[in-house]
């Protein structure tokens, strides 16, 4: 059975830190992308930073370069995502994504349940 199971959300203070973490398992984690992804009250869903699954590259979205970084441990199964410096606008649910486009086969994307963010004095 496929899991991805988020943690790490909380209320923090603005220019506080938070470490979320999302534990894979079901599925062979080490050759999938993985991606978090936030939703503010509404607003769609946004990409915040993604890693892949060999070299480890990582992409941020603009508004979060260089407060956030994500990391993955691939023995442990799990994506982390250390966000420093939060704003009141990093308020949202953040979601972790698993996607593996397989040659010739369709493509296979994982989400999980959402942690909540909350920055706010």
């Amino acid at each position: 059975q496929v899991q991805l199971v988020e943690s790490g959300g909380g209320l923090v203070q603005p220019g506080g830190s938070l470490r979320l973490s999302c534990a894979a398992s079901g599925f062979a984690f080490s050759i999938y992308a993985m991606t978090w992804y936030r939703q503010a009250p509404g607003k769609e869903r946004e990409l915040v930073a993604t890693i892949t699954s060999a070299a480890g590259n990582t992409n941020y979205a603009d508004s979060v370069n260089g407060r956030f970084t994500i990391s993955r441990d691939n023995v442990k199964n799990t994506v982390f995502l250390q966000m420093d410096s939060l704003k009141p606008e990093d308020t949202a649910v953040y979601y972790c994504n698993a996607r593996y486009a397989p040659p010739f086969s369709p493509l296979r994307s994982y989400w999980g349940q959402g942690t909540q963010v909350t920055v706010s004095s």
